[in-house]
């Protein structure tokens, strides 16, 4: 029986982020991909100029209904627009306490348009992290989460890492892909200590949906059984492979999509 992953996320028009990244990325790694949408944007390359929530009780009903049917394996959450959204998710996965569970804290775009409502962070951080066996920020992200400077090196890393585990998530990756330097390094903390993931920068403009991808990467490793670190391992050689075939996509007048299906690009 085929794996199943379930997203939770906000909807991208342009396509390279949110639940089309997330179910693109399910599909390239053999999960069949469900989802639960919390937003629609309209949304290209050059950034976001509208968003609309359905009410939460729907995003609740969309959940449950993917829950009672499917066997599924893992999930995550991405965008997560407001704290009444953020509730109703924490209050449907409830039903299945032991779903491994991935919590991208969406909060800027690739662009810079924000995408979540400031008192919505905090709500987050109570019902979602607790329940959460990985939470994955950028380092701006973790900044933010943190009340303290982006980090600068992996001592800081570990540092504001250390921090977000001490808000109920099992484990948190630090994701290093916005920081200079030839290695893209991202910095698992867990209590089974510290472990670096490393991949070499790619030098490209295609970095939209770098996050939901790369979250979403790590659930389809969840949902085949996987353990955590080899599904972040997996995930972010997946994800360095699909930045470098993006840059043959050439779309959009912005920061482009990374390419899911590039083991199909030869065929």
């Amino acid at each position: 029986m085929i794996p199943v992953a379930l997203t939770i996320a906000g909807s991208d028009s342009g396509g390279g982020a949110g639940i089309q990244a997330d179910l693109k990325t399910f599909s390239a790694l053999g999960v069949f991909g469900t989802s639960a949408l919390t937003a629609l944007t309209a949304q290209n390359t050059l950034g976001v100029s509208a968003v609309h929530a359905p009410p939460p009780d729907f995003v609740a009903a969309q959940i449950a209904a993917v829950l009672t049917d499917f066997r599924v394996g893992a999930a995550k959450t991405g965008m997560l627009h407001s704290a009444e959204i953020i509730t109703a998710v924490a209050e449907a996965l409830a039903e299945a306490p032991d779903l491994p569970l991935v919590v991208d804290p969406v909060m800027i775009a690739t662009s810079g348009d924000p995408l979540i409502r400031p008192e919505a962070v905090m709500v987050m951080v109570k019902k979602l992290f607790p329940r959460a066996a990985l939470v994955t920020p950028n380092l701006a992200e973790a900044a933010a989460l943190t009340h303290a400077p982006i980090a600068q090196d992996l001592d800081a890393m570990q540092r504001q890492g250390e921090a977000i585990r001490a808000m109920g998530a099992r484990s948190v990756l630090m994701k290093g892909g916005h920081a200079e330097g030839a290695e893209a390094i991202d910095l698992l903390v867990s209590d089974e200590g510290s472990r670096v993931f490393s991949a070499p920068r790619i030098e490209t403009r295609h970095t939209h949906g770098t996050g939901c991808t790369l979250s979403a990467a790590i659930a389809a490793g969840l949902a085949r059984g996987q353990p955590m670190e080899e599904a972040i391992g997996e995930a972010k050689a997946y994800l360095t492979a699909a930045l470098v075939a993006g840059r043959e996509l050439g779309l959009g007048h912005g920061n482009g999509p990374v390419h899911h299906f590039h083991a199909l690009r030869a065929r």
